[in-house]
């Protein structure tokens, strides 16, 4: 049988993200519908605006997303948030995978239902039959070609508040506020580079050296935003925008994975105050909690890092009893 784990730390070197992504846009017009789009570009590699342009079309797309992946659960959250579930589908991979792809062992008959796929990167080589990169979530799919659209994480979200506007729900919720655009951004760069990344960098260092700057890191940031979220009930005051989804799926996953096997350890969310009653909060209101499987995350995190936990052994705890506490921060 072929060994198909894959490696994650490279030693003797820090972690560093591969960042290219396929860059395609599904866009409403033949320009972003969002109007500082060029001011502040949300793809990967700063949106590149020579890419191949889809049209917006309810029924269309399938997202695939597992609720395993952090930057997957980010376009989980959206969708719902949104009201998007009758507009574009969701397909969910299983939490573990192979160094080939995620795959739909959640489905019957390991098929997904709509894709007719076993695995996702028959998605990405239908389109791209060399894609010489990994096959990541989330993934939006053209489903009739049954080819991958797009897997640039962080412009799907970006797109699907912009370009699909005429498709939200009534009263839901302006995550890309025009007033707060330039702060945050600014907010969103620091929690990536720093937290959502952060975290890997600390899990996936090769040397002594890198994992003790990847950790000071971290908790400066960790520490920045118990701060920030001390006198604010979100990261931009008083409503939920893209920068708190973008924290709380790092958040929901630090004490069942990030703090003992990516050696995030110098203390526990819960022992952070703000920040836990933040994500408490957060993980009460539709459209977030409904998205966490801490299942499917501990499974993915500590079966398929099998240079992190060669053992494959997951954990049975902690207890994760109080994400459904009160959190009283309505006061802020």
């Amino acid at each position: 049988m072929t060994d198909q784990s894959q490696a994650y730390v490279e030693k003797g070197k820090e972690f560093t993200r591969d960042m290219n992504y396929i860059p395609d846009r599904i866009l409403v017009g033949e320009s972003s519908a969002d109007p500082l789009d060029d001011t502040f570009p949300s793809g990967s590699k700063d949106s590149p605006r020579d890419v191949q342009v889809w049209p917006v079309e309810p029924g269309r797309y399938r997202l695939v997303a597992a609720k395993a992946c952090p930057w997957a659960n980010r376009s989980i959250i959206v969708r719902s948030l949104l009201g998007l579930e009758d507009v574009i589908s969701l397909g969910l991979p299983g939490p573990t995978h192979d160094k080939r792809s995620w795959t739909f062992d959640l489905d019957p008959g390991g098929v997904d239902p709509v894709l007719g796929y076993e695995r996702l990167q028959q998605a990405y080589f239908s389109r791209f039959p060399d894609y010489p990169r990994g096959i990541t979530v989330p993934a939006i799919v053209d489903v009739p070609t049954n080819g991958v659209v797009t897997n640039d994480f962080p412009q799907i979200t970006h797109d699907l508040f912009f370009e699909w506007r005429d498709h939200h729900r009534p009263g839901a919720p302006n995550l890309w506020p025009d007033d707060l655009r330039e702060e945050m951004e600014s907010v969103m760069k620091r929690v990536f580079t720093e937290v959502n990344n952060g975290v890997y960098r600390c899990g996936f260092a090769g040397s002594q050296e890198s994992y003790d700057a990847a950790y000071d890191r971290l908790w400066t940031a960790m520490d920045w935003l118990e701060e920030r979220l001390t006198d604010r009930r979100y990261l931009m005051g008083d409503a939920i925008t893209e920068a708190d989804v973008r924290l709380f799926t790092t958040l929901a996953r630090f004490d069942p994975v990030y703090q003992g096997h990516f050696k995030c350890n110098r203390n526990k969310l819960v022992e952070m105050p703000a920040l836990w009653g933040y994500a408490r909060d957060l993980f009460q209101t539709p459209g977030f909690g409904e998205t966490i499987d801490f299942d499917q995350i501990k499974q993915h995190y500590y079966v398929v890092h099998t240079d992190v936990n060669p053992s494959g052994i997951v954990p049975k705890g902690p207890d994760l009893s109080g994400w459904t506490s009160p959190h009283g921060r309505e006061k802020l």
